[in-house]
């Protein structure tokens, strides 16, 4: 199984095998790692990587995964090449949410669509201002738009 898999914004190469005796082998951006993984509750994973133990624990909201490691937390990213490749269907009208990314930091100054409206693919969502710029960002699918603010913002 090969994963893109992304933490904290940097981007890796998941290549993992079932190996003898439950242990996998696994190939983190071309390395070979040994690591023996033991599902020990629901969302909480033991592993032994390289002799050294850790406890990871997946905490899922609607749109986002962390992963925590002891007390520090990571903001996670899977994706299964194979599976994305079988779910394009050139529509662009995927279910479920999705996350609204911006390419640059900024201030929400503009909200174009109503809580609840139909959104359609490449029409305006939000206008953000980044350096005194403002730019639109665009809806990449059809969709319901969700409530962004808890009050509307007027420019």
């Amino acid at each position: 199984m090969v994963y893109e898999v992304t933490v904290d914004g940097t981007q890796h190469r998941l290549e993992l095998e079932r190996g003898e005796g439950g242990v996998w082998k696994c190939r983190l951006d071309g390395r070979e790692i040994m690591v023996d993984a033991v599902l020990v509750r629901p969302d909480v994973l033991s592993l032994l990587v390289e002799g050294r133990s850790y406890e990871i624990k997946r905490e899922q909201t609607r749109t986002d995964l962390h992963l925590w490691v002891g007390s520090k937390r990571f903001e996670v990213e899977l994706r299964d090449p194979r599976s994305l490749r079988s779910r394009r269907d050139g529509t662009g009208d995927a279910s479920g949410p999705r996350k609204l990314l911006c390419p640059m930091p900024g201030k929400i100054v503009r909200v174009l669509v109503a809580e609840k409206s139909a959104v359609e693919a490449g029409e305006g969502i939000v206008v953000v201002e980044a350096m005194k710029m403002q730019n639109e960002i665009k809806s990449p699918r059809r969709a319901w738009s969700r409530k962004f603010l808890r009050s509307p913002v007027q420019a």
